[in-house]
C-alpha cells in the first residue's frame, strides 16, 4: 500500500469537503460547480472526480460522515445511562449549529436523520401499539422543532427546547 499516496487522497478529500461546507452556506446545491470547489481547492477536476461521481455524490458523502460523527455523539451520551439525553443533544446542537444547519440542508438532498428515539418511552405510554408510528411522528416532530430552533438563531436554551419536547410525554400514563 503506497502510505504517500493515502495521504495525498486523503488531503485532496478533505480540501475539496471543506471547500463543499463553505459553498454549501451560501448556496444552494444546485448553485455549486465542481470547477468552483475544485478552483477554490487548488485541485484539478480529475482528483474531485477520482472520489466523487458528482457533486450529489459528495454531498451524500459529507452527510454521512455528519450522521456517523452525530451517530458517535448519540451513543456517547446514551439516555440510559444518561437520563438528560435530548438536553445533552439540544446542547450540542446549539454548540454546532453550523454543522446541524448544514446537515439539515443536505437533508433534502440524501434524506434520513438518526435522531434517536426512546422506545422504552413509546412502549409505556402508548401500551406497545403501533410504536412503529408514534417512532416516526416523534422524529418528523423532532426534527422540525430542531430545524425551527436553528432557524431562529437557537434563541430558545436547550433547556426550554427540551422541555418543549418532554411535556408531549407528560400526562400520557
Amino acid at each position: 500500500m503506497n502510505i504517500a499516496n493515502n495521504k495525498k487522497r486523503k488531503s485532496s478529500v478533505d480540501k475539496i469537503e471543506k471547500t463543499f461546507l463553505q459553498l454549501i452556506q451560501k448556496k444552494n446545491i444546485e448553485d455549486i460547480s465542481v470547477s468552483t470547489i475544485c478552483e477554490i481547492a487548488d485541485l484539478n477536476r480529475s482528483t474531485f472526480y477520482s472520489n466523487y461521481i458528482d457533486i450529489y455524490d459528495l454531498a451524500e458523502k459529507v452527510k454521512y460522515k455528519m450522521a456517523e460523527e452525530f451517530a458517535e455523539f448519540q451513543l456517547s451520551n446514551n439516555s440510559k445511562h444518561n437520563p438528560d439525553g435530548y438536553l445533552t443533544m439540544f446542547k450540542y446542537i446549539k454548540d454546532n449549529q453550523i454543522f446541524f444547519k448544514t446537515y439539515f440542508k443536505l437533508e433534502s438532498i440524501c434524506p434520513d436523520v438518526p435522531i434517536q428515539y426512546h422506545v422504552e418511552l413509546a412502549e409505556k405510554y402508548y401500551n406497545n401499539k403501533f410504536i412503529d408510528y408514534h417512532i416516526e411522528f416523534f422524529r418528523a416532530g423532532l426534527n422540525a422543532i430542531i430545524k425551527k430552533w436553528l432557524n431562529n438563531g437557537c434563541k430558545e436554551t436547550p433547556e426550554e427546547i427540551n422541555e418543549i419536547i418532554t411535556s408531549e410525554y407528560k400526562n400520557k400514563s
